[in-house]
């Protein structure tokens, strides 16, 4: 993913002072130093809010402040109103506290799934490879283990800058030492044409913050799934499959990955091979503007066309905006119930206020 995102919590030795806060309904509770966001303070304390962007654009991780103050920073006014403001509405991934504060999260924060705290690693990287039309596969050794859960992500430091990128990772949980990525270069793009297209090589130590987010697959289920993706949003599903595959999670996966042309897929023979592999897992990759002897037209389009009910079926939709749009309307015409579309939206960084 490409979002910007705040820098950590100031180091130790710079910290003025601290405001706890408390969740209420949970024995949660932690410390928030100057300047740090309330969901970077609770994640790293384990203790879960919900989110998804971690920029302010989603609103996934609003909270009612029920006792104190806080500081809104940069939170958009389509995301929190002023309304919402006025009556103690904040965003936990924007807000930073003003004193002391009692807080209730709108989204439910026992969802049944293992959160994992975040925290700070350190790790080189050992391939760099173009994969796609402006499209790079990013593996990183972490010096240590990450824990996550298969759709998350985590945020890749640009040096000198102090902002991060998120990218979401495209290896199973199972491998917690070596994450996969796969970057798409935006023009301009701080850490894009300005690092990771650039002056990044293999060798070079990055620094790195995870996990984030709640887009995964954990828990056994019943009901047979699909999965679309728009390009690099491959990445989350490729974490979702192996998984889901490894401890046979689903009893029926069907990955379908869009692209203009064909020189915007990737992994194709990987994800060939895995289909051949096991017979419950169907994979369909798709072109929009280019004729193949594969499926051609929009990925929302092709998959309307294999599925006349969707009834009883789950979805994990990762992409661009328009595409999850087009995707979950498409779902519930097809009868998919809406609580069953699980979905993950990548935000342009130069869409979002930078802090």
């Amino acid at each position: 993913m490409t979002i910007t995102m705040p820098a950590g919590p100031p180091h130790r030795e710079a910290i003025m002072s601290t405001h706890r806060v408390e969740i209420k309904g949970s024995a949660d509770a932690f410390d928030v130093a100057d300047g740090q966001p309330i969901l970077d303070a609770a994640l790293r304390a384990g203790a879960w809010i919900p989110h998804s962007c971690t920029q302010g654009t989603c609103g996934t991780c609003k909270l009612k402040v029920l006792c104190g103050s806080v500081d809104h920073r940069e939170s958009p006014e389509y995301t929190l109103t002023g309304a919402e403001r006025a009556d103690d509405l904040a965003l936990a991934c924007m807000a930073t506290p003003q004193s002391d504060l009692v807080v209730e999260p709108t989204g439910a924060v026992d969802d049944g799934v293992p959160h994992h705290p975040l925290r700070d690693y350190l790790g080189e990287v050992v391939e760099l490879s173009d994969v796609a039309a402006n499209t790079r596969r990013l593996v990183v050794d972490l010096d240590e283990d990450m824990a996550f859960n298969a759709g998350q992500y985590c945020e890749l430091i640009v040096p000198g800058h102090g902002v991060g990128r998120q990218y979401s990772m495209a290896n199973p949980p199972g491998e917690q030492r070596r994450l996969e990525f796969h970057v798409k270069r935006t023009p301009g793009g701080l850490a894009t044409d300005g690092w990771i297209f650039d002056s990044l090589a293999v060798g070079d130590r990055i620094d790195l913050r995870g996990p984030l987010g709640q887009f995964n697959l954990v828990h056994q289920q019943a009901e047979p799934a699909i999965l679309i993706g728009g390009g690099t949003g491959l990445a989350p599903l490729k974490s979702i499959v192996r998984h889901a595959l490894d401890r046979e999670l689903v009893p029926e996966m069907y990955l379908y990955h869009g692209g203009r042309g064909r020189a915007d897929l990737y992994d194709v023979e990987f994800f060939t091979d895995l289909a051949a592999q096991h017979e419950h897992f169907h994979y369909r990759p798709a072109l929009s503007d280019e004729s193949w002897d594969g499926a051609t037209g929009l990925v929302t389009d092709v998959v309307v066309g294999d599925f006349r009910s969707c009834k009883g079926m789950s979805a994990y939709l990762c992409g661009p905006p328009a595409m999850i749009d087009a995707a979950v309307k498409s779902l519930k015409r097809r009868r998919m119930a809406p609580r069953l579309i699980f979905r993950e939206e990548f935000t342009p960084a130069a869409s979002v206020a930078t802090p």
